[in-house]
């Protein structure tokens, strides 16, 4: 009972950890590189600097004010833990944005380094805490109900078309064409972030060998590359002839091995050659 307990606070420390960190990294990439260039930003943070630059509203503040109804629409569709998690990120997100980041020094060098900054710095801070089970509210609850529905769309993608609007929006407030153009760079970096960290780290290649020979396929790629394969049974829709499919999952770096092994063995073999977004399973990385 004791050892559960000690699980459940190490647990919870760790997750406030991920929120300090991720507040961190997203309040670096607004308040000391965004601001002082008056970049338009994407999501409710975006929003929150258009009325910290009209009113002095503090972003964290604001960010929790416009979150408040989001989160009551959403809360059905996302769940009550992410809901939950969502809840505890947001308020220490926003009190490290507003009470921590800004005693750091401000930025104020070149404003296409400081683009490139403020979507490096915010895209680590989203995904740290997407990757553990949470968001920072407002988009992040439309774009995590968006993906409930729609599983197969990267959180990137979904992220980058809600941005739009967004920037948009900052743009026609700020007046500042070139800021506008700098806030979309911003929201593709971000986009391009995000799903490099949760999808391309674990990435690599997929390929289906069509061949008459199978297993000397198999044996070839396992003794040069240390890759296992499985074989998949087919058949040529023209001639009708049975053909042995092997397909093989490896990092970027193994295919060509396999790809020049594979035509060693069967000259005559149709080899398709694709991009694989995540592999998991013995080899890989563990789920």
């Amino acid at each position: 009972m004791k050892r559960n307990k000690d699980n459940k606070v190490i647990k919870i420390l760790y997750d406030c950890m991920i929120d300090i960190v991720g507040g961190l990294l997203i309040g670096i990439g607004i308040y000391n590189f965004a601001v002082n260039e008056s970049f338009p930003l994407a999501g409710i943070s975006g929003i929150a600097l258009i009325f910290y630059h009209l009113f002095q509203i503090p972003i964290g503040a604001m960010s929790v004010i416009l979150n408040i109804p989001i989160a009551i629409g959403c809360y059905k569709t996302l769940g009550k833990q992410f809901f939950a998690h969502s809840i505890r990120s947001i308020i220490i997100t926003s009190f490290v944005i507003d009470h921590v980041v800004t005693l750091l020094p401000v930025y104020s060098g070149d404003r296409m380094l400081a683009a490139l900054c403020t979507g490096v710095f915010s895209g680590l801070g989203y995904t740290l805490i997407f990757m553990n089970n949470s968001s920072t509210g407002g988009a992040d609850f439309i774009t995590m109900a968006v993906k409930i529905k729609n599983p197969h769309i990267s959180l990137g993608k979904i992220v980058f078309i809600l941005d739009m609007f967004v920037v948009a929006l900052g743009g026609i407030t700020f007046g500042d064409v070139d800021g506008t153009i700098y806030g979309v760079i911003i929201a593709y970096l971000l986009t391009v972030v995000m799903d490099k960290i949760m999808y391309g780290i674990d990435s690599g290649k997929m390929t289906f060998i069509v061949t008459e020979k199978g297993k000397e396929v198999c044996r070839k790629i396992d003794k040069y590359s240390g890759r296992g394969s499985t074989i998949l049974k087919g058949k040529g829709s023209f001639s009708e002839t049975e053909k042995d499919v092997v397909m093989c999952a490896c990092n970027n770096k193994q295919m060509y091995t396999i790809r020049k092994m594979a035509k060693e063995v069967d000259p005559m073999a149709f080899i398709v050659i694709m991009e694989s977004n995540e592999v998991v399973g013995s080899g890989f990385k563990a789920e």
